[in-house]
């Protein structure tokens, strides 16, 4: 029997996930949220870029002027020529040829130094202004709020952040100063020409239309193609990224050949548009050198018929011819580097289009202080979707005080964890009220508020640093002798001691060298050391076998004390002890009380307590 041939994704739904960012499709903190940015165009683009390079106007200026001095010494030094010639030709004289040559070997020294400076100069402003967008990109990326990144794949996030801006730089570094220089040398080669024989002039500068011409025509094309490409290329960084992050569940569920052929239509799909655009941004080179090959010969040809009929002097033919080469190297040399511009402008797109990005709303100029919240918590019919047209929680009413714990338990998909993420204002409310302390969550400042919740996700997450470090993070003022403690009342201090270097062992990768569940206790540590008087578990202890969660329990008893604490589980049996069992269903608490109250109304609670029901 031949083997089924596993599922594959077709190039068009890979590049709808993981390159365009869809729209919503379902009603979960994870679901995808339709883009609130639009791609900037070209010209608007260009104008944010120099807006950037006008902080260093001062250097840019001094830059500019070495460009004049290289530009000038170069087209000085080529007409040094016509008298060497000149001179040669009708005296013979050696002595006049070498003062000639040092002259213009002089000229070109100073360009030379002057080309150097510049250079330097603009490596540092470019630096300087890459180091500024990836500061003000950084800075807003932590500005965006959290629906953000439930509905951007790291991976393509991070291509933005690296690919795009990477490609900036490699512009800024050359092709500004370039078109600068160009400029000049075409002005100055123009101008040098004309005084020289306006016949030859006019030849030479009859190409000049057919090679714009034909330089629009294939840039036109090269911008979608560079688009594209830089698109396509974020789609692949989020695929591998999330199959490097996912590459246990990958190897279990045998997942390995799928992977390698949804990757390979990825990379068949970014091969095809950067062959477009490598091709498109190539033949313009070669375009240009070929309509300036024509224009020399015939440039060339034309010079030597005055030379015989109209007494054009030899040592003006030969510079004239330079200055015909001269004349057509400028645009040359640019649409050698459209490639380069096109990229760059096209990640510029998408750099720009993450910091017009909406952030977080600023707080209110009345905003009241969060220092004195002591967790008395009270939701009034609250009603909420992560899309407007998708309701997830409906009339949710509920109250807590310090020291009470309220559980949360119900299938899947119900609305549970979205309730703590209301309350931490990650998301904000379409209908209804909650407050703290009597006082609407609005209306407190907003890190103010975050600081005085405490919580543990079932997904953990640990930094680059030390274990003490990582358990630090919960209250960055904490003491080691704080840590420690901390530590020891979540069951986290044995396994901690055990390790090679104990609180100084390093985590990397995040904790890649620790369980599951030592993570997760590390987790559970950073948030007993804060002060936060509302604690917020979601599945903590999912991770962790039955004995240390009971021992976890037990620690986090006196730490619960006297805080407001809501608990999510699955596991009924960690919620018994709950001042309150919320019982949701499709967003709607359908049963409410005590562990011995909801069993004796024997209802959902109870079914799915015994086992009569199950927790979908």
């Amino acid at each position: 029997m031949a083997k089924k041939k596993p599922f594959v994704r077709s190039t068009e739904e890979l590049l709808k996930k993981y390159q365009t960012l869809g729209k919503a499709s379902g009603g979960g903190p994870g679901a995808r949220m339709s883009r609130t940015g639009k791609p900037q165009d070209t010209r608007k683009s260009i104008a944010r870029l120099f807006g950037y390079l006008a902080r260093y106007k001062g250097r840019i200026a001094l830059a500019l002027v070495c460009v004049l001095c290289a530009t000038g010494a170069n087209l000085l030094g080529s007409y040094m020529l016509r008298p060497i010639i000149n001179g040669l030709v009708e005296n013979h004289d050696l002595g006049q040829l070498t003062m000639g040559l040092v002259k213009m070997a002089s000229i070109y020294c100073i360009g030379i130094i002057a080309n150097y400076a510049q250079q330097r100069i603009m490596i540092s402003v470019s630096q300087n202004t890459l180091k500024a967008i990836r500061d003000e990109l950084f800075v807003k990326i932590q500005a965006l709020p959290v629906r953000y990144y439930d509905s951007h794949p790291k991976g393509e996030l991070m291509s933005r952040f690296m690919n795009d801006v990477d490609a900036m730089g490699e512009m800024m570094n050359h092709s500004v100063i370039s078109l600068f220089s160009g400029m000049i040398t075409l002005i100055g080669t123009l101008v040098l020409m004309i005084s020289m024989n306006w016949i030859l002039t006019v030849i030479t500068v009859l190409f000049v239309p057919l090679a714009a011409m034909a330089s629009a025509a294939i840039a036109k094309r090269s911008r979608r193609f560079y688009r594209e490409q830089q698109a396509a290329l974020g789609a692949v960084n989020g695929y591998v990224e999330e199959s490097v992050t996912g590459q246990k569940v990958v190897k279990v569920f045998n997942h390995e050949e799928v992977c390698m052929e949804e990757f390979g239509l990825l990379n068949k799909d970014l091969r095809k548009k950067q062959i477009f655009a490598q091709f498109f941004g190539g033949i313009m080179g070669p375009v240009m050198g070929n309509l300036g090959q024509i224009s020399y010969a015939i440039t060339a040809c034309v010079g030597g018929i005055l030379c015989v009929t109209r007494g054009f002097d030899v040592g003006g033919f030969s510079v004239f011819v330079n200055y015909s080469r001269q004349f057509s190297r400028p645009v040359n040399e640019l649409s050698m580097q459209v490639n380069t511009i096109f990229s760059a402008l096209a990640g510029a797109e998408r750099v720009f289009a993450v910091m017009d990005e909406e952030p977080e709303p600023a707080d209110p100029a009345d905003a009241v202080s969060a220092d004195d919240i002591r967790g008395h918590v009270e939701m009034k019919h609250v009603y909420f979707g992560y899309l407007p047209d998708q309701v997830v929680l409906k009339d949710i009413n509920l109250y807590a005080k310090p020291g009470q714990k309220i559980a949360f338990v119900g299938s899947t998909g119900a609305g549970k964890t979205t309730v703590t993420n209301l309350l931490s204002r990650f998301y904000d409310v379409q209908e209804g009220e909650i407050t703290i302390d009597g006082v609407s969550i609005y209306d407190y400042e907003r890190k103010g508020l975050r600081s005085k919740i405490a919580m543990v996700l079932q997904d953990t997450h640990l930094f680059t640093g030390t274990v003490m470090e990582n358990i630090r993070y919960g209250r960055m003022d904490a003491t080691d002798e704080e840590v420690i403690q901390a530590a020891k009342s979540v069951s986290a201090h044995h396994f901690i001691t055990r390790l090679s270097d104990g609180y100084q062992t390093m985590i990397d990768g995040d904790g890649v060298n620790l369980s599951q569940g030592q993570r997760q206790l590390l987790n559970i540590a950073r948030a007993a050391i804060s002060h936060a008087p509302i604690l917020v578990l979601d599945e903590a202890t999912s991770s962790v076998d039955t004995r240390t969660e009971k021992q976890i329990e037990k620690g986090m008893d006196a730490l619960m004390s006297t805080r407001t604490t809501f608990v999510i589980a699955h596991r009924l049996s960690t919620v018994r002890n709950a001042n309150a069992i919320m019982v949701l269903e499709h967003g709607v608490i359908i049963e409410r009380g005590t562990h011995e109250d909801l069993l004796a109304m024997k209802g959902r609670y109870y079914e799915l307590y015994t086992g009569k029901a199950e927790l979908d």
